[in-house]
């Protein structure tokens, strides 16, 4: 598909946006630059993460919050169980509820400073599915979950993240976000797998940009997920020449959507790392035009 079939093309397509709580006040004002710059787009919801250990929660709790008396956006708040009782969960989850913010992407989460594997609270949920329940059980929210194409760095298996995923969504889960991946290919074949386990919620691509490709690199081991040699070569030597990685950041991006787009995939879910023009580009040549806010 060629970049004039992407822009003219009609298709419905469907984005979502994902946002980091900001840890200053500069890092608040580059956020909400981004923000305000990818809400015209008007994207099915934005989602805002959770620290290791729910170690960000106030102030994921406080950028929700902003972004539904601020902005058009529907927030989506991360929300993990590990390191808390039920009780804690159940009431953060009603407070979510009453505040407006009704959406949750639900997680296991990853064990305090990430060091070690995961060990449920005494007192609280012992897996995703579970604390799907136990929203389920407060309010009628819309939850999305997550899936590893490359399979969970603690997963023994491919089969057994996707009978993992299964159970999500029998618990409640309406759709599938997946953990950046740059091997379509991998990709497909996790939604082709999901399909023929009877798994009928969206299965959609987690986008990543490129532009930091030594802070992908290391994400990219901690999360289980490969970065192909084509890509570190696309980098190499370029680690002071930030105008040239950004441009081969956005073709990277581009290509990317366009090959999914081609294997039937018609929504994106962009990690966005707090910056808009890279997803701004991307969703624009996709053929998504900005609206006028009212």
């Amino acid at each position: 598909m060629s970049l004039k079939d992407l822009v003219s093309q009609t298709r419905p397509l469907t984005v979502s946006f994902e946002f980091s709580p900001p840890r200053t006040d500069e890092a608040e004002q580059s956020l909400w630059q981004a923000i305000r710059r990818l809400e015209p787009l008007q994207p099915a919801f934005v989602s805002v993460t959770y620290g290791a250990g729910g170690s960000t929660r106030e102030r994921t709790h406080h950028t929700v919050k902003r972004i539904v008396d601020e902005t058009t956006l529907k927030p989506a708040a991360h929300l993990t169980c590990v390191a808390h009782p039920r009780s804690e969960i159940e009431e953060i989850v009603h407070g979510y509820w009453d505040n407006g913010i009704k959406h949750i992407v639900a997680l296991r989460g990853d064990m305090p400073n990430m060091v070690g594997a995961y060990q449920p609270h005494a007192e609280g949920f012992r897996s995703t599915p579970e604390l799907i329940e136990g929203i389920r059980r407060i309010a009628p929210f819309e939850i999305s979950v997550s899936f590893h194409p490359e399979k969970h760095p603690e997963s023994p298996n491919h089969g057994h993240d996707i009978e993992l995923l299964k159970r999500k969504v029998e618990a409640g889960a309406t759709r599938a976000l997946g953990q950046f991946c740059f091997d379509n290919d991998v990709l497909s074949r996790f939604r082709d797998d999901a399909v023929k386990a009877g798994i009928s919620a969206p299965i959609i691509p987690g986008i990543m940009p490129t532009t930091n490709f030594k802070g992908i690199e290391r994400m990219a081991g901690k999360a289980g997920a490969s970065v192909p040699e084509w890509l570190s070569r696309a980098y190499r030597g370029l680690e002071n020449d930030g105008e040239t990685r950004r441009i081969v950041a956005a073709a990277v991006l581009a290509e990317q959507v366009e090959q999914l787009r081609a294997r039937g995939f018609d929504q994106f879910h962009f990690y966005t790392l707090n910056q808009a023009n890279l997803s701004y580009a991307a969703c624009r040549i996709m053929g998504l035009e900005p609206k006028e806010l009212s």
